[in-house]
């Protein structure tokens, strides 16, 4: 990268903005393009100075800080892909030792050195979890897995009562073959929970051993790590308390489904360690990272005034768009700086796929509100089969339609970003999201807000908690089998609110035949329930 020989040019043709800002590195072979984002040179200057602090912070975030202050925890994801910059020892020895346990695991099942209880080697893996748990896993499997190399991968990622007998009627006649995978940190969440229990007695009703083909990521000592292991699982791995889901994905989580599908835990490792060591240097220009998270900041006016629209331009990272969605909005989306103020903070993340967008809602994009930025995401690889006809190669069009997409918005003032890279594999794709994390941190810096709490995921979950156990008290109410009226329900309820109450008993009684209604479902107090004994 290079920069402007004359500091009085602070409106720079286009041409020369693009020079002066593009970002390449030759070992990652990735590009980074911020010309198209709305800026002038002062702008780039005044936020360059902000990012002392911000280096400074996310330095002192990997020696070890406790930065999720709600949990008192530290925050040591960096840590995941090069542990000799853990704070301590048994750190290290500890992240060390599980990837060779999970390399050598995956190594002995693919190998068929571990099979089931009647000698048969593995087919499959049932993956349940929620969040990060899933949506890392699936966005490995999508972009990197190659045809008839390791094992299927199906995702239980919702507790949908049709997704599960979806799950479990594809599987049916590979059940004896096939991994259970339950993450859960704590083991308490309730969704993995649900469908874990779920999974597990229709498989036991087909005589099938669960502890035998079941594997559990989690945190030491959870509920899960102790239900785990005292029925001896195949195998239990380790998820740290120092890793939130969000960035679990160079954990046991992402790189168990890697072995398993054969690609290298080293390079995908190796590619975020070298993506991490090149977002240390405090040379704002030379640091992608700092680009990246200063076009969000420019893009927004600083509050999340627009959102992010991603947009790649190859199928096998349709996935990343969803992963972005949680690793960004979950760490920005704040209602509180770090001194107490109320900002809402926060940057909307959505997307397609190219070309499809361009077929999509590019005209949305390109003629109404301007409330959004694009990220381009472009591949410059193709398979080799392609290329020995002589025909319209689709990677040229997948270009044509990328750039011409480009060129249109920016031509009615709308701002993107470019990522560039030059092939999508194990060490590429461990660069492209660690690139992503470190811009996370470097943005919330900027905006004063703490990325590794989540209160807001917490007051769902124990708003969610306080249903669940309405419904557990609203079926003990009905149990005897007397009528008892809408009214008479709610005040036997005591503080749960009538809408609650409806909606429960709504859901009761459309999915479940031992409750009969009387009267009209839209006047509420006209209702009355019993229960078939």
């Amino acid at each position: 990268m290079t920069t402007s020989t004359n500091e009085s040019n602070n409106n720079l043709n286009d041409w020369t903005k693009f020079s002066n800002y593009l970002w390449f590195n030759s070992d990652l072979n990735i590009w980074l393009d911020i010309s198209k984002v709305i800026f002038t040179e002062n702008d780039i200057k005044a936020i360059e100075k902000r990012f002392h602090n911000v280096f400074q912070a996310n330095k002192n975030l990997e020696e070890g800080s406790f930065s999720n202050i709600d949990e008192n925890r530290q925050v040591g994801h960096y840590w995941l892909r090069n542990s000799s910059i853990s704070p301590d020892n048994e750190i290290r020895e500890s992240i060390d030792k599980e990837v060779k346990n999970i390399d050598l695991f995956c190594d002995q099942v693919l190998n068929n050195k571990i099979l089931n209880k009647e000698g048969k080697k593995f087919t499959d893996v049932l993956w349940i979890g929620i969040g990060g748990s899933a949506l890392g896993p699936l966005l490995l499997i999508e972009g990197l897995q190659k045809k008839s190399i390791g094992l299927n991968f199906s995702f239980i990622d919702n507790i949908d009562p049709f997704l599960i007998n979806e799950k479990l009627e594809l599987l049916k006649n590979k059940l004896q073959t096939t991994l259970f995978v339950v993450v859960s940190k704590s083991g308490g969440t309730p969704e993995p929970k649900i469908a874990m229990e779920i999974i597990r007695k229709n498989i036991e009703l087909n005589n099938i051993d669960w502890p035998t083909q079941s594997i559990a990521i989690t945190m030491k000592n959870s509920k899960l790590y102790d239900k785990a292991f005292s029925e001896n699982w195949l195998k239990i791995f380790n998820l740290p308390d120092w890793v939130g889901g969000r960035t679990s994905i160079t954990s046991a989580v992402g790189l168990l489904p890697l072995g398993l599908i054969n690609e290298s835990l080293d390079d995908f490792l190796k590619g975020a360690s070298m993506m991490d060591q090149i977002t240390r240097d405090d040379n704002f220009l030379k640091n992608p990272a700092a680009l990246l998270a200063s076009s969000w900041y420019l893009c927004g006016n600083g509050v999340g005034a627009r959102d992010m629209v991603v947009l790649p331009y190859r199928d096998r990272l349709q996935v990343f768009s969803k992963y972005l969605q949680q690793l960004v909005m979950e760490s920005l989306g704040k209602r509180k700086d770090r001194s107490g103020k109320i900002v809402n903070q926060g940057i909307s993340v959505f997307g397609n796929k190219g070309s499809t967008d361009q077929h999509a809602y590019v005209q949305q994009l390109r003629d109404g509100i301007d409330n959004f930025f694009c990220v381009f995401i472009e591949l410059l690889d193709t398979p080799n089969n392609l290329n020995i006809f002589n025909l319209d190669n689709p990677k040229d069009y997948l270009s044509g339609f990328m750039q011409g997409t480009r060129s249109a918005l920016s031509s009615q003032g709308r701002q993107s970003i470019t990522i560039t890279l030059k092939e999508l594999n194990s060490f590429s794709l461990g660069s492209l999201i660690a690139l992503f994390e470190r811009t996370v941190t470097f943005y919330a810096e900027l905006i004063n807000v703490n990325a590794y709490d989540q209160p807001g995921v917490e007051a769902g979950k124990k708003a969610a908690a306080e249903v669940i156990n309405a419904q557990l008290n609203l079926q003990k109410i009905l149990i005897n089998g007397n009528i008892l009226t809408f009214q008479e329900i709610v005040e036997q309820m005591n503080n749960s609110s009538p809408e609650t109450i409806f909606f429960i008993l709504r859901q009761m009684c459309f999915s479940n035949s031992e409750y009969i209604v009387e009267g009209n479902w839209s006047e509420p107090e006209s209702l009355s329930f019993k229960k078939v004994i």
